[in-house]
């Protein structure tokens, strides 16, 4: 007799701390789209959220002069405080029931969840803990004569699937409590961990929150990926500033010396191996090439093939392809990969999105990509330009494709949307790498915030694209994980390519991953269901990207 397969294992992810509304984005798509369980982790900036029946009465300042923001939701329960020090977790999950989300599955489910919590405290060190029947969440002192809140619920459950969840008090300002009548409940008290006598981070309640959560869930089998709880200084500032180990300007004393320090910059100034044969690409000066460079030059142009120093550039212009990089060639970020330059950039210009619709007539392209350095110094962080520019390509070019690849506009949705409204054919988004590595290789981004870009974007209907870099010191299961996570959102088109470091003052490559290492991410990310990955070495963000468009559309 075959033995009753085991669930699958809850997806476990520490996100660090994300704006409600990213995590809102991320919640949906898994909510609709994917087949498995997550519990997606955080803090999140100040924010108040209202569900569909609370009573706005019962804010009592206006957040705005206290820094918080206040948002309406579908979920159950009054209002809510999120902030710092409060571990909020999203349960997304596939609840058995018979009512689809009645209010018997939903009773079962809350109760689910409080017993999460429950045991998570117990183990913890807060053993009087419990329920209060009419009041959902988890007391202290429940039975006493001074019960008090610790942790919050409100959830959603709907065609059998489960969002929203539960916030834990440990350590917030509890100040931002008085601002409202937590839950709408106006005789009882709100307590955190550290009130009540618990000095305990985020990641210690985190990691037994995981643990209990993945006994109830999924007979204690969880896959889990954090992002960097804390970076060293030394790891992550000299190569943002541009002032890596091959800079003169870097002094190896004052970054913090010791012998681990003094080690680790030796060997990222050697680069550790030579680069391998399948690295090396010739340079091909042919006519295809000379005419796109003139063609550029000419309409005063930048390509991000020329900037970020991209080894298929010949290949490419040969191909009649290039991208086109709108909004000047100075960034307002400062990752540790990219060449792009970061002196305060020049004022936008109004006729940069013609002259680009005017080059891609002259060069006779049908799919046109455009991507955008970071503009955070704008107020929609170049939202309009680029949306602009798609028009005038559109305009001009009637049958051309069009794939851009934006920044993450800070998350902001009506900088997004004025984006969105422009219906390119393709929207990318690059997450780059691996969650863990997301503060050191893109101090300005964040891995929440980039998936919540993509599930926008896929909200609304457009066909998604990312690009993952390798060699940066991720491992082969992280890698995995990323990819699920992409799949699960919807994304529809992957590259993967091997990181090369544009010079000694930027992160170091940390390992040369094979071809056919490529070749198995591949098979593996569309056997997840993502329509096509573009995978090799020499990989990059528009590489063949006409052909994945045409894969994607096509599927």
């Amino acid at each position: 007799m075959m033995e009753d397969a085991l669930p699958l294992p809850l997806q476990v992810r520490w996100l660090g701390k994300v704006r409600y509304q990213d995590a809102l984005a991320v919640q949906k798509s898994l909510f609709e789209a994917s087949p498995e369980n997550y519990l997606l982790l955080m803090e999140h900036s100040h924010v108040f959220t209202l569900g569909v029946n609370g009573n706005a009465s019962n804010i009592l300042v206006d957040p705005s002069k206290i820094g918080a923001e206040i948002i309406r939701i579908k979920r159950g329960g009054d209002v809510t405080y999120h902030g710092p020090g409060q571990l909020v977790g999203y349960p997304i999950l596939t609840v058995p029931g018979k009512r689809g989300g009645g209010m018997a599955d939903t009773s079962a489910y809350i109760n689910s969840v409080e017993q999460v919590i429950i045991d998570a405290l117990e183990e913890l060190g807060l053993p009087n803990c419990g329920r209060i029947s009419k009041y959902p969440g988890v007391w202290v002192d429940p039975n006493g004569h001074s019960p008090r809140k610790v942790a919050a619920i409100g959830v959603r459950l709907s065609r059998g699937r489960s969002m929203h969840g539960f916030a834990i008090n440990v350590k917030p300002d509890m100040s931002y409590f008085d601002a409202i009548v937590p839950c709408g409940i106006k005789e009882m008290e709100v307590t955190s961990l550290n009130q009540e006598g618990l000095d305990l981070d985020l990641r210690e309640v985190t990691d037994v929150i995981s643990e209990f959560a993945a006994e109830r869930w999924s007979e204690g089998r969880l896959d889990r990926a954090d992002v960097a709880w804390k970076i060293r200084s030394q790891d992550l500032s000299p190569f943002t500033r541009g002032e890596g180990p091959g800079s003169r300007k870097l002094n190896v004393s004052s970054v913090n010396q010791n012998a681990e320090t003094a080690q680790s910059l030796t060997v990222s100034q050697v680069q550790l191996k030579r680069k391998p044969e399948w690295m090396k690409v010739k340079a091909k000066f042919g006519p295809e090439y000379r005419k796109i460079k003139q063609t550029m030059r000419t309409n005063q142009l930048v390509t991000v093939c020329e900037e970020a120093g991209c080894p298929n550039i010949y290949e490419c212009w040969k191909d009649g392809t290039a991208t086109f990089m709108v909004l000047g060639d100075r960034c307002t970020r400062a990752c540790g990969f990219c060449l792009v330059n970061t002196q305060k950039p020049f004022p936008s210009d109004p006729n940069e999105p013609q002259r680009v619709a005017d080059a891609v007539s002259a060069m006779g392209l049908d799919y046109a990509v455009v991507t955008m350095v970071a503009r955070d110094d704008l107020s929609d962080g170049g939202a309009q330009h680029i949306a602009e520019t798609v028009s005038a390509i559109r305009k001009t070019n009637p049958s051309t494709k069009i794939e851009i690849l934006i920044s993450d506009l800070k998350g902001d949705p009506d900088d997004l949307s004025k984006v969105f409204a422009s219906s390119p054919d393709v929207l990318n988004h690059n997450v780059e790498t691996v969650p863990s590595l997301q503060r050191r290789v893109r101090p300005s981004a964040s891995y929440a915030r980039s998936l919540a870009v993509l599930c926008h974007a896929k909200q609304h209907g457009l066909t998604t694209k990312t690009s993952i870099m390798l060699g940066l010191g991720e491992t082969e299961n992280e890698v995995r994980v990323l990819l699920k996570d992409l799949s699960r959102v919807g994304v529809d088109i992957v590259t993967i390519g091997q990181y090369l470091s544009p010079t000694s003052n930027h992160l170091p490559v940390e390992r040369w991953w094979a071809p056919q290492e490529f070749e198995e991410l591949k098979i593996y990310g569309e056997s997840l269901g993502i329509t096509h990955i573009e995978s090799s070495p020499l990989t990059r963000s528009s590489y063949h990207a006409k052909q994945s468009q045409i894969s994607a559309s096509e599927s």
